[in-house]
């Protein structure tokens, strides 16, 4: 009987170790042999191609996706400066956004994000207000 709960023990070890190492392989954190970040499960780089998709919707859900990996997407920072350019006033947003979310890194992306404080969109507008000031530590007039 001590032989079956010793054994029990040990197979339940095991088991949470394996969980624990799949959870941190899928949380952001792990890179794959190239050294591409995975954000969301998935390798920056297929974000960043996505952020150049034909859908408005998967242009902001690249966009929202490539933020929320903060400095490690300044990759993605050409394709969200050219995201600036989108008729649709989601896509704007969430790049102008995600800009802000990746930080210094992003100080490539002020200019155009200059640009966008006179966007038609109140809500562009004031997301690039807020990304210029993440991105620069200085407050936009």
């Amino acid at each position: 009987m001590m032989l079956i709960r010793r054994s029990s023990i040990a197979l339940l070890v095991l088991l949470a170790a394996l969980t624990a190492s799949a959870f941190a392989q899928s949380s952001g954190k792990a890179k794959p042999k190239g050294g591409d970040p995975i954000v969301q499960d998935r390798p920056l780089s297929e974000w960043i191609a996505d952020l150049g998709g034909d859908a408005p919707y998967t242009r902001v859900s690249a966009a929202y996706a490539v933020g929320s990996a903060g400095s490690a997407a300044k990759a993605a920072v050409p394709a969200l400066i050219e995201n600036l350019g989108s008729e649709n006033a989601t896509v704007r947003y969430a790049s102008t956004l995600a800009l802000g979310e990746i930080g210094p890194d992003a100080a490539a992306a002020v200019p155009a994000l200059q640009k966008e404080l006179d966007d038609r969109n109140d809500d562009v507008a004031h997301m690039a207000r807020k990304s210029i000031k993440l991105i620069t530590g200085e407050a936009v007039e």
